[in-house]
């Protein structure tokens, strides 16, 4: 039988979207769920709102520490054996987190599970995907944007899969569902990431350590995108850049993959310079949690 449950949700400027999130949590699961709001330095009225509801913890790292790293401090000062980690930006529909726990007893070695993520208008977000490979990778960064349905981005992104429950490479931090025997047994969140690419570690380190990672579409929430990203997006965009040459560095480490690193560091670098083009061009385009 699953355990007791917290939700830690990571807040940076989140305006309006944080209390019609919290709105959701009641439906979302049929057992009391204790929640905490990490919050990482927002001046918009979140810290206020937190402290006015006796029902909420809040916990404030002094300074920004990112996504990973919030979500560190937030299952770090909780004990329950189960905790769903979310962005503001998101609403739970009923049963969702229900349907989540109801997974996790069928996956008995699920260490990090995720729901099915829409879109406000209905489109399929890409939830689950395969772990980054170099082939994969570089095709998916060259032809993402002018040809959406090429066959690297279509395999890691999963796209032409109808959702099924099945283990995957990861699933999206914008919401999991995490043990935290696996979580902490792995250190949880590598906070060298500060932004992007957290998630894909993560659930790559907890496979790597005997656990599996689980999509569970029957759940599902709905989210609303870069909101708190949208603040300074040359800066997102270059932590997005930043974090994908990190991962894909260390996957390739060694003196021989050398050549490699260095094709790596110059081919994100120019679609890094290409994303603040179009991010001009486009007047307010945005990288998403994970592109």
């Amino acid at each position: 039988m699953v355990g007791a449950l917290r939700l830690v949700v990571i807040t940076y400027f989140p305006g309006e979207f944080l209390e019609a999130m919290l709105a959701t949590v009641p439906a979302a699961s049929a057992r009391a769920i204790a929640v905490t709001v990490v919050d990482n330095g927002s001046t918009d009225g979140t810290v206020d709102y937190v402290r006015s509801v006796p029902e909420l913890t809040l916990a404030q790292p002094g300074r920004n520490v990112g996504y990973g790293g919030g979500a560190n401090v937030g299952v770090a000062g909780s004990s329950e054996p189960w905790v769903v980690i979310a962005n503001s930006d998101l609403t739970f529909s009923p049963g969702s987190i229900d349907k989540l726990l109801e997974a996790a007893e069928r996956w008995p070695r699920s260490g990090v599970l995720g729901p099915r993520i829409l879109t406000p208008d209905g489109r399929l977000y890409p939830s689950a995907r395969e772990l980054p490979s170099l082939g994969r990778g570089v095709g998916h960064a060259l032809f993402g944007w002018i040809w959406p349905t090429n066959p690297w981005t279509a395999g890691y992104r999963r796209e032409r899969q109808e959702p099924r429950e099945s283990t995957a490479g990861w699933v999206s931090g914008a919401c999991m569902l995490v043990r935290r025997e696996a979580f902490e047994a792995v250190g949880g969140f590598d906070e060298s990431y500060f932004m992007y690419f957290e998630d894909t570690d993560l659930c790559e380190r907890m496979a790597g350590a005997g656990w599996d990672i689980v999509y569970a579409p029957d759940a599902v929430v709905e989210h609303h995108g870069a909101h708190s990203t949208s603040r300074d997006l040359h800066m997102m965009s270059k932590a997005h850049h930043d974090s994908a040459y990190r991962y894909l560095s260390r996957r390739y480490a060694g003196p021989a993959w050398a050549p490699v690193r260095v094709a790596l560091r110059a081919g994100l670098w120019a679609r890094y310079q290409f994303s603040r083009r179009v991010s001009r061009v486009t007047h307010g385009a945005q990288p998403t949690r994970q592109a």
